[in-house]
């Protein structure tokens, strides 16, 4: 099933465009890495996909609905995890715990136990568990995109959209996060969106790679997508 693609989508910021002409498509049960230099507008691309931006031109599409016909559920982790200050109140126990209440409207009913150990369990497979009754503003940039990644795997949601997720990890934390992303995809029929810089580390569990290039002439970006698996055809590339 499409769950979400940009069609001919050209934008900017000021007047000047950073992504011309763009066209993506992102799948049910896929794992695509989207990766380039820095500044190449990868975080850029994951926003015009989720319409959290406008194209100035072309179409973005994000499919109301899953495979089975409920509501979608996106869980998005930005790259600026470290944005939440000293002063943020929240117990990580607390704000992982609200990653639960995203499919429902009644935020004052009672979490029951199932779901509470359901969150808990996040906890533990993100490594923080030690860390459940700290204040979210005590923590490292790091241990915050990790409490951010557990609530999101909370959310249990049709599309995960991560924007670096595993900066400040080592590289055994970054093998187990790759695995346990597979895994939400083959046991869950999740999706997964995911800027990295690490493909070596990760290409035999994806199944495509979008990579953002600059062209030669100028300051604008293109974009191909690269078959893994075999099980997907090479995209056109965006010029």
């Amino acid at each position: 099933m499409l769950l979400a693609s940009l069609r001919d989508v050209t934008f900017g910021y000021g007047d000047v465009p950073c992504l011309e002409k763009a066209n993506i498509e992102v799948h049910s049960r896929e794992f695509i890495a989207v990766t380039g230099p820095n500044g190449a507008s990868k975080s850029t691309l994951l926003k015009l996909t989720m319409q959290v931006l406008n194209p100035w031109q072309g179409k973005a599409t994000l499919s109301p609905t899953n495979p089975e016909g409920n509501k979608l559920v996106v869980a998005y982790v930005p790259q600026q995890i470290a944005a939440f200050n000293s002063g943020f109140p929240s117990q990580v126990t607390e704000f992982v715990r609200s990653g639960l209440y995203t499919q429902s409207r009644n935020w004052l009913r009672r979490l029951n136990p199932q779901a509470k150990e359901a969150a808990d369990e996040t906890m533990r497979s993100m490594g923080v568990w030690e860390l459940r009754n700290r204040r979210i503003g005590e923590l490292s940039g790091g241990q915050k995109q990790r409490i951010c990644m557990a609530r999101a795997l909370a959310m249990s949601p049709d599309l995960f959209v991560l924007d670096e997720p595993t900066t400040g990890m080592d590289k055994e934390s970054r093998k187990s996060f790759y695995n346990l992303m597979r895994e939400q995809i083959d046991m869950f029929g999740r999706t997964v969106v995911m800027v990295t810089h690490n493909l070596s580390e990760m290409d035999d569990r994806l199944d495509r790679i979008i990579t953002l290039e600059r062209r030669e002439e100028g300051g604008w970006k293109c974009c191909t997508t690269t078959s893994c698996s075999g099980h997907f055809a090479p995209a056109e590339s965006l010029h």
